[in-house]
């Protein structure tokens, strides 16, 4: 995807969650946009509404007011069916937790991703093993997660994200179970691949050592984006 091309737009974007009688805004009136080859990251206190955010943004979430265009399209009032479409077209997903499945080697875990697309057999074996050499864990295809550290782990959930190339990687504290430079580490993988290969990459986190690794840092407090630039912290 050629750099400088829109490839998240989030208009107006709310969100309101009902618990009993009461009705507890999370965001309030998000705009924001994320171009290719650019890495974003989310910053704010708990509770302030970066995850349901990042769930939004890669459609997880249905906003209550506003709407997200993806590579251009509007998503507003689109069935979960085609919600699932956009999903796997265009998102990578990595979380805090790995995700990954317990019994299954690091190369099976990333041929999920493939799985799901319909992508099977030698050329899924393949393509798994290149996203794992990759990250760096080409010595690791046959070791299950319980044989990893923290950082191999989520280099493993990394390698699942990019395998079927998708345009926009969204991950949800990646580092938050890592070391510094294990932290440092993973986010260098993140940025190396959105200017490479001009993916956007959005970061939600509270860790304010990998912002030297991000185009822009966006504060988000009380639902609301408060601040945006490199140094907003």
């Amino acid at each position: 995807m050629a750099a400088g091309t829109i490839l998240l737009a989030a208009r107006g974007v709310a969100k309101t969650f009902r618990l009993g009688k009461v009705e507890v805004p999370a965001l309030r009136g998000v705009d924001l946009t994320v171009e290719a080859g650019e890495v974003a990251l989310l910053m704010g206190p708990s509770g302030s509404g970066k995850t349901t955010l990042l769930s939004i943004l890669g459609c997880i979430l249905s906003p209550s007011a506003g709407s997200v265009a993806v590579a251009g399209r509007d998503t507003a009032g689109l069935p979960e069916a085609e919600l699932a479409k956009v999903r796997l077209a265009h998102f990578g997903f990595i979380f805090q937790g790995y995700n990954l499945f317990p019994t299954l080697t690091a190369e099976e875990n990333v041929r999920v991703a493939l799985d799901l697309r319909g992508v099977k057999g030698a050329d899924a074996v393949e393509r798994s093993r290149e996203a794992l050499c990759a990250v760096g864990l080409d010595d690791k295809f046959r070791m299950r997660p319980r044989d990893l550290s923290g950082g191999q782990k989520q280099r493993v959930a990394i390698a699942r994200a990019l395998v079927a190339e998708p345009d926009i990687l969204l991950a949800d504290e990646p580092t938050a179970a890592l070391d510094s430079e294990t932290g440092k580490a993973v986010i260098a993988i993140l940025r190396e691949l959105a200017v490479t290969h001009g993916r956007s990459v959005v970061i939600v986190t509270h860790d304010p050592r990998i912002a030297a690794y991000a185009d822009r840092v966006i504060r988000i407090e009380d639902g609301r984006i408060v601040g945006q630039g490199q140094e907003v912290l």
